[in-house]
């Protein structure tokens, strides 16, 4: 699973785009953590139907460099 981790305030918030799935922490590898534990408990007790409809098979990850005037 792809895991996006941004500094919001004095914490992380980590995402995952395939599932659209948030968590956070105090840390970094907390906030790893945090939604690690979430998907898992996700995975555990959601029905396979909930899982293929949030499932999204293509992401893409990449930086665009925009020009400000």
């Amino acid at each position: 699973m792809t895991t996006i981790i941004e500094r919001e305030g004095n914490g992380y918030v980590s995402f995952c785009p395939e599932l659209d799935s948030a968590s956070q922490g105090d840390t970094v590898q907390e906030a790893r953590e945090n939604l690690r534990e979430a998907l898992e408990l996700f995975f555990e007790t959601a029905a396979p139907t909930e899982i293929q409809q949030r499932f999204h098979d293509e992401i893409y990850i990449t930086r665009l460099e925009i020009a400000v005037e």
